[in-house]
């Protein structure tokens, strides 16, 4: 994610004792590396792996006592197989007993120290969590459709969480209209809204927040909460969303709007969409769309009017599937795959795939099962900010998941920075593509730096 993903504390620096623990963690390491060289000196090639085992197996143990989220899992096999690295290296070179205990103690230093001066993911937290912010909100407000998601704000008692926080809770009706309920909240004086849903409901509380300029707080009680996701949210943890509104971590992030409407995912056009018009496809998605599929890609099937202009600049006069997206997907690695490693590049991403029958359906499933959709001779993807497409008759489209039509041409744009989104402290706040990118020990590398510089950077 951004920089904006960090959180700098000035105010509640760190302490002498955990500047000087994050200065020894980090000396250690390069002291550990130091002895190593010297005992191995002699043995290029077992030296380099020895040092890329302790680099390894150091960076690991790092991430796995001072950070929290699933990812810690994944680093601690790093550390196992960095210090298999090592230990092969230290056998291959034949090293003394001494120069191995060094390295192997300044090792232990440096995990231990890094863990004390991140004393402040339990105490700085708690304060920073405790301490009120300059212009602390005064009125919020959380829409709430209970429905959604199978019921999720009923079975976490959201209206009652609300009201033990001081926050108005207000439960979308059968009859009502959310953006009229989003538009009289604030009307009323609500300086920060959010809205419990999916993420159809998410988009269209959001924009009313975006065009009022009051910070939004998404909580994730829909079915798949993408958006969330995205932001890098807990999605199991309901309740624990509602903390943003007692002081949490402020981000922009951009929207994205289809010919004025705002969504905050995704929008698709072609088969896709189509199948998504169809009243069996919410209850029964993967029987009807296996149902429909031999109808649409036939060779009876007519060609969809949808014309638009490639990376290239030619011009296109169909496609079978377009996706127009808030911020580019990551579309072809295994790990993070399907989600945004950013929120605030100002883009949308954009793909599009030209099927021309069964056979070729049946190859394009099978490479993007694989992560390796961008083979396929009919795939093209790229980023604008403005995109458009034209046709000759109302384009079926499904929009965060919801499916309309459209009168075309069809203009996508993206709407950088547009809103103020709060995140609680306890979120990771990086998406699965963000992490993958990210590599975290890296990160916990530059936070011990500025712990040692004065200032605490939580990672989120």
């Amino acid at each position: 994610m951004s920089t904006a993903t960090k959180v700098p504390v000035t105010d509640l620096g760190p302490s002498r004792s955990e500047r000087l623990a994050a200065s020894l963690a980090l000396v250690s390491l390069v002291s550990a590396a130091v002895v190593l060289a010297v005992g191995a000196a002699a043995n290029l090639g077992a030296l380099l792996v020895m040092l890329a085992g302790l680099v390894v197996a150091v960076l690991g143990s790092w991430h796995v006592l001072t950070r929290r989220g699933a990812f810690r899992f994944v680093a601690a096999g790093l550390a196992v197989a960095g210090l298999a690295l090592l230990i092969g290296g230290i056998i291959w070179a034949d090293l003394s007993v001494g120069w191995t205990g060094a390295a192997l103690i300044l090792a232990l230093v440096s995990a231990g120290a890094a863990r004390f001066a991140f004393r402040v993911t339990g105490r700085g937290r708690a304060a920073l969590q405790e301490r009120p912010e300059p212009g602390a909100t005064r009125k919020p407000v959380l829409i709430m459709n209970l429905r959604s998601g199978g019921g999720k704000a009923e079975q976490f008692h959201l209206v009652d969480e609300c009201r033990r926080r001081g926050i108005e809770p207000i439960v979308l009706g059968p009859d009502d209209d959310l953006l009229s309920l989003a538009e009289d909240a604030v009307a009323r004086g609500a300086d920060i809204m959010g809205m419990a849903g999916g993420d159809g409901s998410q988009a269209l509380v959001a924009s009313v927040a975006a065009r009022c300029g009051i910070p939004y707080v998404v909580v994730p009680a829909g079915t798949r909460n993408h958006f969330a996701l995205d932001l890098g949210l807990d999605r199991d943890d309901v309740v624990g969303a509602l903390d943003a509104f007692a002081g949490g971590v402020e981000r922009a992030v951009d929207l994205a709007t289809v010919n004025g409407r705002i969504f905050v995912n995704n929008a698709t056009l072609g088969l896709y969409a189509k199948i998504v018009q169809t009243p069996e496809y919410r209850d029964a998605k993967r029987q009807t769309t296996a149902a429909m599929l031999p109808d649409l890609l036939g060779p009876d099937a007519p060609a969809l009017d949808l014309r638009f202009i490639g990376p290239d600049g030619t011009e296109r006069t169909t496609a079978d599937i377009i996706l127009v997206s808030n911020n580019p997907y990551e579309l072809h690695r295994f790990s993070g795959r399907g989600t945004r490693e950013r929120l605030d590049r100002g883009l949308l991403g954009i793909a599009s795939v030209s099927i021309d029958d069964a056979g070729d359906a049946a190859a394009f499933v099978t490479l993007e099962l694989a992560g390796k959709a961008q083979k396929f001779p009919g795939w093209l993807e790229w980023t604008a900010e403005r995109f458009q497409v034209d046709a000759g008759v109302p384009v079926e489209i499904g929009i965060d998941g919801e499916a309309m039509q459209m009168e075309p041409p069809l203009v996508f744009e993206s709407m950088p920075g547009a809103l103020r989104v709060i995140l609680p402290r306890s979120a990771i706040g990086r998406s699965p593509a963000a992490r993958a990118v990210h590599i975290a020990s890296f990160s916990t590398f530059m936070d011990l730096v500025h712990i040692v510089g004065g200032t605490y950077v939580f990672d989120r």
